[in-house]
């Protein structure tokens, strides 16, 4: 069937692009995989009180190993994609789907949950061999084959309906709004995005994880203090049973407005001091007095107006369908298409929002300084959670320039040893 497909220029770019984004990913994981492997057996110095050669050991292979892991699923992903679009698998769904003879909305619904549905038949075995083999190797995962079950039903129960509306309302607001249907769509991800973000701590995550006020009197106050000294108004305190699945260990904010809450995963509790604690939360506070969630959102708004006017612009050419083998103008089509070519495009992007991370995470870790005084609570916590995660330690510079949303650990230490040197 691949002579369903016409080689016009985008096809060639869109293949160029393709294939690039896969040599440059594969590049970077055995680049930062080659670098861990000459490095990897030397404890840091602001490590040394904390991490053993034993320890190191661990971190390096377990590194290796969900770098290895994630490289085969993403090279799989493409792979996969890359032979239904040059097949004419798309071309003969759509043709199947059309046949029915059904609305445009249901049509698109049905085409787009159809394609999602298969990509999440693909990862069902990475996940399983992530969770099963690679993390309780390392001793991570507590996670039951029952819980894990019980964890795709309910997901599958909660973003079948939800990804059902958002496909329903946009495909409605292109059929009925041809000329600015763009302009509509984003006003509704924007409602939608502000929606769910209220909704996840009170709704969704009660659904996954069971959710105890913190009892520590200690540490109540200590939090509820560093809120008050930055003006946030926090609706609760947490902490989530994220042991039954995991020993990973971590905390983070989430909600808005009357849902704004803190959240502690119960094995960070049980494994660090109060100091440590109110440190790593001071942190969180930070990205919310620092306006760090707002500007993502803000950033998030501006590109996806952007891309959508940039979909409303090549959506009805006439070469994008007759590329890829498919007859005449169906917007969800080229919707569809669009998304699909834009995707190993974005990926060049990613070190621009992981500079802007490292830079909101730097600015987090200032006003741990403000709140607290100082930063050795801080270190500590960090320096005990990659003991605990087994974290890589050694990660090559272009890799951590590429990925990393925070800064490499050993270079976050020793900014931390320097705020607290100068000021």
């Amino acid at each position: 069937m691949f002579n369903m497909v016409r080689f016009t220029y985008i096809l060639e770019i869109f293949l160029a692009v393709f294939a690039f984004s896969i040599i440059v990913r594969m590049l970077l994981s055995r680049l930062n995989i080659n670098h861990l492997r000459a490095f990897g057996h030397r404890v840091p110095e602001y490590f040394q009180d904390m991490i053993d050669k034993k320890t190191l050991i661990r971190m390096r292979n377990y590194t290796m190993a969900t770098s290895r892991l994630n490289s085969i699923e993403h090279l799989t992903n493409d792979i996969i994609i890359i032979s239904l679009v040059l097949s004419g698998f798309f071309v003969g769904l759509s043709n199947q789907i059309s046949d029915l003879n059904l609305h445009f909305i249901i049509s698109g619904t049905i085409f787009f949950l159809s394609f999602s549905f298969l990509m999440g038949i693909v990862e069902i075995p990475f996940d399983l061999y992530r969770n099963f083999v690679i993390e309780k190797r390392f001793s991570f995962s507590t996670l039951t084959i029952r819980l894990w079950i019980t964890d795709l039903i309910k997901s599958v129960i909660i973003s079948l309906p939800l990804t059902g509306i958002l496909l329903s309302v946009l495909l409605s607001l292109v059929f009925y709004f041809p000329e600015t249907w763009w302009i509509w769509v984003w006003i509704f991800f924007i409602c939608f995005q502000l929606l769910i973000m209220w909704l996840y701590p009170v709704v969704i995550s009660p659904l996954f994880n069971k959710f105890d006020p913190i009892e520590n009197e200690e540490l109540l106050s200590r939090i509820y203090d560093a809120a008050r000294k930055s003006g946030i108004k926090i609706s609760g305190l947490f902490k989530m049973d994220a042991g039954k699945r995991s020993r990973h260990s971590n905390a983070y904010f989430t909600g808005i407005g009357k849902t704004k809450r803190i959240v502690l995963f119960d094995t960070l509790v049980d494994s660090h001091t109060t100091d440590e604690i109110a440190a790593v939360l001071a942190h969180e506070l930070g990205h919310w007095k620092r306006g760090h969630i707002r500007k993502q959102l803000i950033l998030s708004m501006g590109v996806s107006l952007a891309s959508l006017y940039m979909a409303y612009i090549f959506v009805n050419k006439d070469l994008l369908y007759s590329t890829f083998g498919f007859e005449g103008t169906t917007a969800y089509i080229g919707l569809f298409l669009i998304s699909i070519m834009v995707k190993p495009l974005a990926f060049f992007f990613t070190p621009i929002g992981s500079m802007l991370s490292r830079s909101f995470e730097r600015q987090a870790d200032d006003y741990v300084f403000h709140i607290e005084g100082n930063t050795e609570s801080l270190r500590n916590a960090l320096k005990q959670m990659a003991r605990d995660n087994l974290s890589n330690l050694h990660p090559h510079p272009i890799y951590a320039w590429f990925y990393f949303s925070h800064p490499p650990l050993v270079e976050r230490i020793e900014r931390l040893e320097r705020i607290d040197r100068v000021k």
